[in-house]
């Protein structure tokens, strides 16, 4: 540091030197001064706060979106735990018992008056515990359904989280055309009043027609505020499903609600749910999970074998022994356990039952809303919306050559917003009605 500032102060002293004697020519160093301006730079730099890089906003499309979410959802997480746990029962299953080892010490001399060693007995034995009725093959297979009973459950989370998503992806789109709705209303009716302002300076309107209009505004100002605020809730709310710090996750949807059309038959999406539904799968594996534990309760009652060896030595004489032992099933033959099980597959075949006639229910009510909606929607774009939008066009260029009044001027400005928020409404309600059969059959419909 201190050659530093030798080498700032001669270079500053270096013109007052020269001013003083212009009859001496003073050589420096090639490149001294450059070095000192850049040194001078680039401790300037530093010296300035840094200044935290705004990371650009990311547009997240819906299969984005759908990706991003199976990432790092939280409940997602918790399902591959679940899994997880299933898997390592598994491992537990496959485990075979423990052999035992044991040892005995007899007639130990308690006055240490004699021979130590030669009065003892000690006996040696190990012995296995061997299981019979296949209950190490049953206990495989029940853990090997149970696992697969824990991924169909995951699935249904998935099912109905992803759901839950693509409504929440598409209620921000919606949220923002009413916000950029409200804003492009907003700026077509200030210049409305602008123009209004100028005619009443110029005397060819009333100052009441102005105060109307100016009063108007306020209706306008209050939409897109409230439009805005809508759009911030469905935002939060979409990034919170998305998983991980929502604060700091800078993304928005990136789509339309642009109509497209389709056609669906109800036997097709009945065959498709019976299919393809996740929980009705998941019941079916409930089912056949229960089977397997029955299987392994049936075969819990009957006992093991124990089989143990020995050697015992009495003096100088060695003995060897052998022993078989089994528990008999005279009180406990595990009849509780197998009631349990016979109760969990009669469960498990009237929950699929159950859901079965639900599934067939909601596919018949889903592919009824839809039709509704797709109605609906070409009900608007037979040219309505044309229509809305050449009256508004119409009564402006009337008001502005002194032919129209100004509450017909906002009788056509409030028609054409609330023709095109409702349209709008309506793309978002046919978009949920086909997400809904999307959740009736467990199948992607959308192209």
């Amino acid at each position: 540091m201190r050659f530093l500032a030798c080498l700032v102060l001669f270079s500053l002293a270096s013109p007052l030197t020269m001013a003083q004697q212009p009859s001496q020519e003073r050589k420096f160093p090639p490149g001294l001064n450059s070095y000192l301006s850049e040194l001078v730079k680039a401790q300037q730099q530093a010296q300035q706060p840094a200044k935290a890089a705004t990371p650009p906003k990311k547009d997240l499309t819906l299969a984005d979106a759908v990706d991003l979410f199976l990432q790092q959802n939280l409940e997602i997480v918790a399902g591959r735990f679940d899994i997880e746990t299933a898997d390592a029962e598994k491992l537990t299953a496959r485990l075979r018992p423990n052999p035992e080892l044991s040892a005995s010490f007899d007639n130990l001399p308690l006055d240490f008056s004699g021979p130590f060693f030669s009065e003892q007995e000690i006996a040696y034995g190990v012995s296995q515990t061997f299981e019979l009725g296949g209950k190490r093959r049953k206990r495989i297979n029940a853990a090997n359904a149970n696992a697969e009973l824990a991924r169909a459950s995951f699935q249904v989370t998935m099912w109905k989280l992803t759901d839950d998503l693509k409504r929440k992806f598409y209620g921000v789109v919606l949220a923002s055309d009413l916000l950029k709705l409200a804003n492009e209303n907003q700026k077509t009716f200030e210049e409305i009043l602008k123009h209004t302002t100028e005619q009443f300076q110029q005397g060819e309107i009333s100052g009441l027609d102005l105060r109307r209009l100016e009063v108007e505004k306020l209706k306008f100002d209050t939409d897109v505020a409230n439009s805005r605020r809508d759009y911030e809730v469905a935002l939060r709310d979409f990034r919170l499903v998305l998983g991980g710090d929502y604060r700091s996750m800078d993304v928005a949807p990136a789509g339309t609600l642009e109509y497209q059309p389709y056609g669906f038959v109800l036997a097709d999406l009945r065959d498709k749910s019976l299919a393809s539904r996740p929980d009705l799968r998941a019941a079916r594996i409930s089912e056949l999970a229960a089977d397997s534990s029955i299987k392994l309760q049936d075969a819990q009652r009957i006992p093991d074998l124990n089989v143990g060896v020995g050697l015992k030595r009495i003096v100088v004489d060695n003995l060897y022994s052998f022993g078989l032992g089994i528990t008999l099933p005279v009180f406990d033959r595990n009849q509780g356990e197998r009631v349990k099980a016979l109760i969990q597959k009669k469960r498990a075949q009237n929950d699929q039952k159950i859901l079965t006639n639900l599934v067939l229910s909601d596919v018949e009510k889903a592919l009824a809303s839809f039709e509704s909606q797709k109605s609906r929607v070409e009900l608007y774009r037979t040219g309505v919306l044309t229509k809305a939008e050449e009256i508004q066009n119409l009564t402006d260029f009337a008001f502005k050559a002194g032919e129209g009044t100004v509450l017909d001027l906002l009788d056509a400005i409030r028609t054409r917003r609330e023709t095109l928020a409702s349209y709008y409404q309506a793309l978002f309600d046919y978009q949920t009605s086909l997400l809904d059969l999307e959740l009736a059959t467990g199948t992607p419909l959308q192209k």
